[in-house]
């Protein structure tokens, strides 16, 4: 497979599975968050607008270190986890769930944040004094409106993790199998002047990438064709 080898395999399908979980969990995590900062009149919520924006301008090895000290052993979590019988997450891959999701925390919140703002309105009033519960008029007004934000925030999220490397190889380091990812992988081609290993890896993400974020303009321009979203 265009030269791959079975360990660059496996640093993909650990990026792959990262990416799956990390956006999947995000979705979920951000969806009630985005719904609240999109509909609150608190003056406050500039302060959580910024919190929840900030891994978009910190530098990733700013964000792993702060987020290494955390999850190892001496830190808030790790140590409360080592005391309790349990491993501190530092170097592993729920550490690396941790930090993926921390560090694509907004592309998924601004695209969830923007399709819940132009949801709202008549409809959901329409829908209330049609005596639907609110999670009756979250799943069958606002979700199937916000479809186009969701999606939007899936693709970003999934893509922005394939090549993330500053928070991974200061939180996961870098570990066969377990915590190498693909663009840690690369980076170990480089550095050993392998370049034709490398050039395949990273052939392999570009075509990726490319095709999700193609994928998702086609089916947004398709949605709003057809009078389906936000």
């Amino acid at each position: 497979m265009l030269g791959i080898s079975d360990n660059d395999l496996m640093a993909l399908w650990v990026t792959f599975k990262l990416a799956a979980i990390s956006t999947g969990i995000l979705l979920v995590v951000c969806a009630p968050i985005a719904w609240w900062l999109a509909h609150t009149r608190w003056r406050g919520k500039v302060f959580i607008e910024a919190l929840v924006t900030l891994p978009l301008v910190l530098p990733p090895t700013v964000l792993g270190f702060y987020l290494l000290i955390l999850l190892g052993p001496h830190g808030w979590v790790g140590g409360t986890l080592e005391s309790m019988g349990f491993n501190h997450l530092a170097f592993s891959f729920t550490g690396l769930v941790i930090g993926s999701m921390i560090y694509s925390l907004p592309f998924v919140m601004q695209p969830l944040t923007n399709a819940f703002a132009a949801a709202g309105g008549r409809v959901l009033e329409v829908a209330a004094t049609l005596r639907a519960s609110p999670l009756d008029r979250f799943f069958t007004v606002v979700a199937p409106l916000a479809r186009r934000g969701f999606l939007t925030a899936a693709v970003l999220s999934f893509a922005h993790t394939l090549g993330e490397f500053g928070v991974i190889i200061m939180v996961g380091g870098n570990i066969p199998g377990q915590t190498q990812v693909a663009s840690i992988a690369i980076y170990d081609h480089v550095e050993a002047m392998d370049y034709a290993a490398a050039h395949a890896l990273a052939l392999v993400l570009v075509v990726l990438s490319f095709s999700l974020l193609l994928s998702v303009y086609a089916l947004n321009k398709k949605f709003k064709v057809v009078g389906v979203g936000t």
